[in-house]
């Protein structure tokens, strides 16, 4: 394939890479291996670089192609891996001693996302002729992946902006709100469309696994929340009811993974789907990052000691599941690179 045509059809998924390359290395700092974290932080930083250079020259050359992305609703909601990889850099820029970068991340990941949430709601109600949830899928919830990624930076910077910081700690608050709204929506949409309706093997893609992940970013979030400090009396009293709700989304997140496992092995042992690479296939390493990140800081918040165990294993096996997809996506970058120059 040409490289134009590459750029052309680039995936705004590919993000996810970002993603969850960027949130196994926060993992991996907070269970206290730093060498290893410093080489996936690394790597976080370079692929958004290289990703958002590459996304600015598809929007400037292949401005079409964009517009077809953001008015098609199975394609619109991947658009939020770029708030999610942003927000997730600027975590990883504040830890390194940059607060003024990492507020500049925020900043262009709030924008971001207000843009998408009301082009992409707008495209359901306008352009979508599409009149019944077939039309659902685990991608939608990118978007509440979006969401709690500004509310776990937002309260990561909050301290550094000195009399605004109650400001910062309010929008974020109303954040996490809003994401746990969104949450509840799309997933008793997405769980009529795969509990109640025909179901084939196509229709499980990697993307499956936003479901866990979201739920996942929400519980980390939760625990951001109940653990910061500074806060107007009026969020102070809302941490009782944070703490709860942080438990429970973090047990519906527990509760996805084995049934997550067993639509793989239906998709793939069962009916013999075979296991390619797509970019996509970031979107199932990442929730594993964030449910090993998550369970660390929910042990840590609770003083339980097991839930670092568990993170301590889930972190192992998401970095497992990243070196398969690299490995995948290597081997599809070397096809396309031979194949320019069998072209040429």
């Amino acid at each position: 394939m040409p490289a134009g045509k590459t750029l052309q059809s680039l995936h705004p998924g590919n993000f996810a890479f970002v993603m969850a390359t960027g949130i196994i290395s926060i993992g991996l700092r907070n269970l206290h291996y730093v060498q290893l974290a410093e080489l996936f932080k690394g790597l976080a930083l370079l692929g958004w670089v290289v990703l958002m250079i590459l996304s600015l020259i598809r929007v400037i050359r292949y401005h079409r192609s964009v517009f077809i992305d953001l008015t098609a609703p199975r394609m619109v909601f991947s658009y939020f891996t770029l708030v999610a990889a942003t927000d997730i850099v600027g975590m990883l820029l504040h830890e390194s001693g940059y607060p003024g970068l990492a507020l500049a991340c925020w900043f262009i990941a709030f924008i971001v996302w207000c843009v998408l949430l009301y082009t992409a709601f707008s495209v359901l109600t306008f352009l979508s002729h599409e009149s019944n949830v077939n039309i659902m899928h685990g991608g939608w919830l990118i978007t509440i992946v979006g969401t709690q990624s500004l509310v776990l930076l937002g309260t990561l910077i909050a301290p550094d902006l000195g009399d605004y910081a109650d400001i910062m700690m309010f929008e974020v608050h109303m954040l996490w709100g809003l994401g746990l709204s969104l949450y509840g929506i799309f997933v008793a949409l997405f769980c009529y469309r795969i509990f109640f309706l025909t179901l084939k093997p196509q229709d499980l893609s990697p993307l499956l696994w936003v479901v866990m992940g979201a739920a996942a970013i929400s519980a980390n979030a939760g625990t951001s929340l109940y653990g910061s400090d500074n806060l107007l009396p009026f969020l102070a009293a809302q941490k009782p009811f944070i703490d709860g709700v942080t438990l429970m989304i973090f047990s519906w997140a527990t509760w996805w993974i084995p049934m997550l496992f067993l639509f793989g092995v239906w998709k793939h042992v069962i009916n013999k789907e075979p296991f390619i690479y797509e970019p996509i296939l970031w979107s199932m390493v990442f929730p594993l990052g964030m449910y090993a990140t998550a369970s660390e800081r929910l042990g840590r918040v609770a003083e339980f000691p097991p839930m670092i165990w568990i993170a301590q294993l889930v972190i192992w096996i998401a970095i497992v599941a990243w070196v398969l997809v690299m490995m995948g996506m290597i081997k599809q970058v070397r096809t396309v690179l031979f194949c320019n120059d069998a072209v040429k």
